[in-house]
């Protein structure tokens, strides 16, 4: 499933879910420019469990390379499919989210379910020495702070069934809840995966993503100020 548009207008210009649009992209096309020291770059600002794992036990006072990597990581990407499906998602759910919470609260939200996926993703991976990168964690947050706040919005969705393609019109609680339980059984299934070294999706990050957003979000939004649309709320709280 992919989704095309959903049906809540902000009210508001969402101007921090641009910026991280933005920033992700220039960063990115720095990756590009860096050639065969691409590698080395990715390393250093990646996020490499068994690399932190080794610090934590071996230079635990070294906190900038320590801890440093959950948040580096969040900005990085592995490739032109990798960033644009990442900002996709971001700009169909970001911006309602943002229009909630308020700029301010909806980048500390942000930052913080990016860092709680990839916390999730080192204590389930902790042998890996695999570089994980991407915005992906963070925008999971997004989606679960969605999950609760707009239930009822509807998603325009792009659905691909072997060779069948239709566009279909799905509730939010539907294609967000689906899209959760799709990556809670891929995750489930890469625990028995015996080769930690091989690359992949960071499932984990993805599940830690999005219930570190759904978890945190009412925490975050907007007490006064603000009229919600017909059925776009959860419930009463």
């Amino acid at each position: 499933m992919f989704p095309l548009r959903d049906n809540i207008p902000s009210r508001t210009y969402p101007f921090v879910n641009i910026a991280l649009i933005v920033i992700n992209s220039l960063v990115f096309l720095y990756e590009v420019s860096l050639g065969p020291h691409l590698q080395e770059f990715i390393l250093t600002y990646g996020m490499v469990p068994a690399k932190i794992l080794w610090i934590s036990q071996h230079e635990p006072w070294n906190l900038v390379e320590r801890f440093g990597p959950f948040f580096t990581s969040m900005f990085l990407h592995g490739g032109w499919f990798h960033l644009i499906g990442n900002m996709w998602f971001l700009w169909i759910f970001g911006d309602n989210v943002e229009d909630r919470l308020g700029h301010g609260r909806y980048l500390i939200f942000y930052l913080l379910s990016g860092l709680a996926a990839g916390w999730i993703h080192y204590i389930t991976n902790m042998t890996s020495g695999v570089p994980t990168v991407g915005a992906s964690g963070a925008i999971a947050g997004v989606m679960g702070g969605y999950f609760l706040l707009y239930p009822y919005a509807r998603v325009l969705t792009l659905i691909f069934i072997f060779i069948f393609v239709d566009i279909v019109e799905v509730p939010a609680f539907f294609f967000l809840g689906l899209w959760f339980l799709m990556q809670l059984f891929a995750g489930t299934f890469s625990l028995a995966a015996v080769d930690t070294m091989s690359g992949g999706v960071a499932w984990w990050a993805h599940i830690g993503g999005f219930a570190a957003g759904a978890s945190m979000v009412h925490l975050f939004k907007k007490r006064k100020g603000y009229r919600p649309w017909y059925k776009d709320e959860f419930l009463p709280w």
